[in-house]
């Protein structure tokens, strides 16, 4: 078995403590997932530790209607889980590790030996074991065999609709970030590091800091938007445009450059979270670096701040 390497990481962590262990890939960490993670987190009144299985974010890339990219980065989303749900542990082996196992030896090496799981909780449409070929109503059997309850949770809906990772998805992509922080449940948000950039806010009285989305990651409608970026601690209100800087010269990839209303220190090489408020403007090409700045303005004035 390929399990030795994480099995060192999780085995001293999780030797004594029976589990209740919240299963899926957790994309978006919205409030669908949070309702099968809470279900493990209800389980501490009876004694289990709450524990999160969750799969690497590039998996998305494989699934029916990932193409436009992951939510979260492997570190945006385990922030989420350790600090904001404050869950137990997390296991997240790489993918090649545990893909070829069978149903029955996902439930027996990884849920029962490995995670000690006494309770388990996931999604009716959580699939598992090679080519995903099993399912929760199978994962309830498997339970059965080998000592430990399966608690299917209902999806969540708003609006008439699941709430789902694809949905919000959509709503990102469309730029409506408003819509998306619902059924997320909370702001959505980057949290990279800073990077070098061409310096070309300073020229204009509007530094800026320039953060590179991941390989694979879903990066929202090209645009200006109204965020709050975290500075040591400071909530400071910012507007971050989501783009290629189209008005200056060359290619690059898609970054997010925002620039931080009052707040001249440097925070190059430091990691910085940046939530997402609302969509001001789609992003633009301008004709000078004047009218730039005069736009600039304009959208911290537009930004609810």
């Amino acid at each position: 078995m390929a399990f030795c390497v994480w099995e060192r990481i999780w085995g001293e962590a999780m030797e004594k403590k029976k589990t209740a262990a919240a299963l899926g890939l957790f994309d978006g960490v919205h409030l669908g997932h949070r309702a099968v993670i809470n279900a493990a987190l209800a389980q501490r009144k009876n004694g289990l530790s709450a524990s999160v299985f969750t799969f690497e974010p590039e998996c998305v890339l494989r699934k029916a209607g990932g193409a436009s990219g992951y939510i979260y980065t492997r570190a945006e989303k385990e922030m989420l889980l350790w600090e904001m749900i404050k869950v137990d542990d997390i296991l997240s082996p790489p993918f090649e590790s545990f893909c070829s196992l069978s149903g029955e030896e996902f439930a027996e090496e990884i849920l029962c030996r490995q995670m000690r799981a006494a309770h388990v909780c996931c999604g009716n449409d959580f699939r598992f074991g090679k080519n995903a070929a099993w399912g929760a109503q199978e994962l309830i059997g498997f339970g059965k065999r080998f000592g430990f309850e399966v608690e299917i949770v209902s999806p969540v809906e708003y609006g008439g609709s699941i709430v789902s990772s694809s949905r919000i998805r959509e709503l990102l992509l469309k730029g409506d970030i408003a819509s998306a922080n619902v059924l997320l449940g909370f702001n959505y948000f980057i949290n990279a590091k800073v990077t070098d950039g061409n310096h070309i806010g300073r020229t204009i009285d509007f530094p800026t800091i320039n953060q590179e989305f991941s390989e694979g990651q879903l990066v929202p409608r090209y645009g200006v938007y109204s965020t709050l970026t975290n500075v040591g601690g400071r909530v400071l209100p910012s507007v971050t445009n989501v783009g290629v800087k189209p008005t200056i010269e060359g290619t690059r990839r898609p970054l997010a450059e925002t620039h931080i209303i009052g707040y001249k220190g440097d925070l190059y090489g430091k990691t910085v979270d940046v939530c997402f408020k609302d969509f001001i403007r789609p992003e633009k090409k301008f004709g000078s670096l004047d009218e730039l700045k005069a736009q600039i303005s304009a959208d911290i004035l537009k930004a609810d701040i």
